[in-house]
């Protein structure tokens, strides 16, 4: 596939910046990385190009599997950072039970919650709990609710959007979010203020009070 015909996120070009930042903050050297609906690989590729000894793992649902491999394949051994790798992308439903098996010391995914079904959410966390290491990170990436308002109006548009196109999808709240985590295992060590009115939460495992 040539790479003007790779799938592309504008919304992946925007924030991987930022994210980038905060992944410096909290990711270990050397940090297996499993990606939850990685999309177009653009994280992948930049990460991987920017955080050095970082071994990503990316993955997607099965229709969005082969532009994904294609990316990886033509872009996930350039220019990486000393020591950093991207593994072939793995075929990945958060609602079935064969994730990989880990034990990863991250898992990350980005405007993934308000696409997925509702329903799928805790099977997100479930999952993400389930194959981190001890100490392990979960970070998501996107917009959220706060007890069920949102934080800014382009957020309450884009939540009725959504909703209008599946009423099963919608911008999640965050402090539901915290409190199946906590049941999981998962504990929040940061909510930070991300541009464009998201946020990133950042969940550690076992590790109730910790910073990172």
């Amino acid at each position: 596939m040539d790479v003007d015909a790779l799938p592309f996120s504008p919304a992946c070009l925007r924030n991987q910046g930022p994210i980038l930042s905060l992944l410096r903050r909290w990711l270990a050297p050397g940090a297996r990385v499993l990606e939850v609906g990685s999309g177009s690989g653009q994280h992948a590729i930049h990460m991987a190009r920017h955080l050095p000894g970082v071994r990503w793992q990316p993955s997607e649902r099965q229709e969005a599997l082969a532009g994904l491999a294609a990316r990886i394949s033509l872009e996930g051994g350039e220019a990486l950072a000393p020591g950093a790798q991207v593994a072939a992308p793995l075929l990945l439903d958060v609602t079935q039970p064969q994730w990989p098996a880990g034990p990863f010391e991250a898992v990350f995914t980005a405007n993934t919650l308000h696409i997925m079904p509702a329903a799928a959410v805790p099977h997100l966390l479930a999952g993400g709990a389930r194959v981190l290491a001890a100490d392990g990170l979960l970070l998501i990436y996107g917009p959220f609710r706060y007890g069920e308002r949102h934080t800014a109006a382009s957020n309450e548009a884009f939540d009725v959007h959504l909703r209008q196109l599946d009423p099963a999808m919608g911008v999640r709240d965050a402090e539901a979010i915290q409190r199946e985590a906590a049941g999981l295992g998962l504990h929040l060590q940061a909510d930070a203020s991300m541009p464009a009115n998201n946020r990133l939460l950042v969940f550690r495992k076992n590790a109730e009070g910790r910073g990172g």
